[in-house]
């Protein structure tokens, strides 16, 4: 049954090719050969944990973030491993436009997690003892 699936899927796909370059010599379809981008940029794992830290993210966030494990990350910021071509890739992205982590994985800030300063530890022992 799915191999009946597969060939039609082949036919279409020749089908589909043959009406492309039917389209093509009467001019109706214009086929332009771009130049492939250049490869990522590497980035030092020191690069990978200030991107991350400018995010506001933790590592398993970060992670889950990329679609890659928790360790991934980590071995990233500790320079034991690269990242691939395509997480690469992504982290350019990410790096350029931020925004686009928050709209695609539906990032948002849950709230700001401050560390206490005196004057807070202060009020609250205040607090408990009223």
């Amino acid at each position: 049954m799915s191999n009946h699936r597969e060939q039609r899927g082949v036919f279409d796909q020749i089908k589909a090719g043959l009406e492309d370059s039917m389209a093509y010599s009467r001019g109706e379809l214009s086929l332009v050969t771009m130049e492939p981008p250049p490869p990522p940029p590497r980035l030092t794992p020191r690069q990978v944990a200030a991107l991350r830290k400018r995010l506001r993210m933790s590592q398993a966030y970060f992670a889950a973030v990329l679609n890659v494990s928790a360790k991934a990350v980590q071995s990233w910021e500790q320079g034991i491993r690269q990242p691939s071509d395509a997480a690469l890739r992504i982290l350019q992205v990410i790096d350029r436009r931020p925004d686009i982590v928050r709209e695609v994985a539906g990032a948002r800030p849950t709230g700001v997690a401050r560390k206490p300063s005196a004057h807070r530890i202060a009020a609250g022992a205040q607090r408990v003892r009223v």
